[in-house]
């Protein structure tokens, strides 16, 4: 059953859809149901959106890509689809130029976007789902490139009164897979647009992380271009995820762990062989997926969702599964990385439901 709301905004229509299955909507390939179901493509249709009565007396629910989410029950409330696009240049010179991207855009068609045009500082960043607007809110990083490093301020539409909000960089307060918008604000604003600075010419390539380097090595690529970068991440994420496409999933389950030097110190006579990476005065970071991999859940299935047989980090859905299926195998590798090691994992994906 559907119904149409009209609003008051120069003729504006949007369409209300009930009883909405989300299977469509989440990398995961969970059927859940939403009772409300709407589409926003622009700030002005969320700043009505936010005036309705059915926005303001049911629970609502963002959905960018879909790409970090697990739904373990239906929605019962109002759930709003970010198709907010658009791409255009703020100011523009001979070494770099700033761009306003709407955050509905889908993050990887962005970066090839910038790589077919030759701007850096986001290539390393290759093939991670989603959308832009969920760039700045969980910080995304991969093979030691961070957005907060390219990201000037973000565009944010508060949602109790509508009014626009612009956050710099210092203001979103980014940490690991962290911003305001998961801590403080957190469901307080929709992000709107994201603007960001790129580089031109002389680009800071960065090869030190993972295998790109080994990747570009085989190519006989001894001086890369921000292409032969991209290409290589896309190569080595390509070898070791699985496509949501054909196998749900939503990337890495968890994040990866900081310890105190004192607690790795201890691990390491134990386990002399456990990778890290230091990340601050007395820190440590350990890669989850050695310690679920060590845990011996690796390649595990259990009926329809398991482990992925090559990246521990992520679960899937062969097909069919249930969310609370896929959250109950979380919970169940969280205990033991805790009995074994120590060590708490704490999901990177956001988990609905009871």
């Amino acid at each position: 059953m559907n119904f149409h709301a009209t609003f008051d905004a120069g003729g504006l229509v949007m369409k209300v859809e009930e009883n909405v299955d989300l299977f469509p909507f989440n990398t995961f390939g969970i059927h859940a149901r939403a009772r409300y179901f709407a589409t926003v493509t622009t700030r002005e249709e969320v700043q009505k959106l936010l005036e309705h009565d059915l926005f303001r007396s049911h629970q609502r629910l963002f959905l960018g890509g879909g790409s970090n989410i697990l739904f373990t029950d239906d929605f019962n409330g109002l759930v709003v689809k970010n198709a907010v696009t658009g791409i255009s240049v703020v100011s523009e010179d001979d070494t770099s130029i700033t761009l306003n991207v709407g955050s509905g855009e889908n993050w990887h068609a962005f970066v090839m976007h910038c790589v077919s045009r030759d701007y850096g500082g986001i290539e390393n960043l290759s093939l991670i789902p989603g959308t832009v607007g969920a760039a700045p809110m969980q910080n995304i990083g991969a093979y030691g490139v961070e957005v907060k490093e390219v990201i000037d301020y973000v565009n944010a539409i508060e949602l109790a009164t509508g009014r626009e909000r612009r956050f710099s960089r210092e203001e979103c307060a980014f940490g690991y897979r962290e911003s305001i918008f998961k801590l403080t604000e957190r469901d307080q604003f929709f992000i709107s647009s994201v603007t960001l600075t790129l580089t031109k010419k002389t680009h800071r390539i960065n090869t030190g992380y993972g295998a790109i380097a080994d990747v570009l090595r085989a190519k006989g690529i001894t001086n890369p271009s921000i292409s032969d970068v991209s290409s290589a991440v896309v190569a080595i994420r390509t070898s070791k995820l699985p496509d949501p496409a054909h196998i749900g999933n939503a990337g890495s389950f968890f994040k990866n762990p900081v310890v105190t030097q004192h607690h790795f110190d201890t691990l390491s006579k134990t386990y002399p062989t456990i990778p890290s990476f230091p990340v601050g005065e007395g820190k440590v970071k350990v890669p989850a997926g050695w310690l679920i991999e060590q845990c011996g859940w690796k390649g595990f299935t259990r009926g329809n969702i398991g482990v992925h047989k090559n990246q521990a980090l992520v679960l899937v859905n062969y097909g069919g599964g249930e969310g609370r299926m896929i959250r109950a195998l979380a919970e169940e590798i969280q205990s033991s990385v805790q009995e074994k090691f120590g060590i708490h994992l704490q999901p990177e994906v956001n988990i609905i439901g009871s």
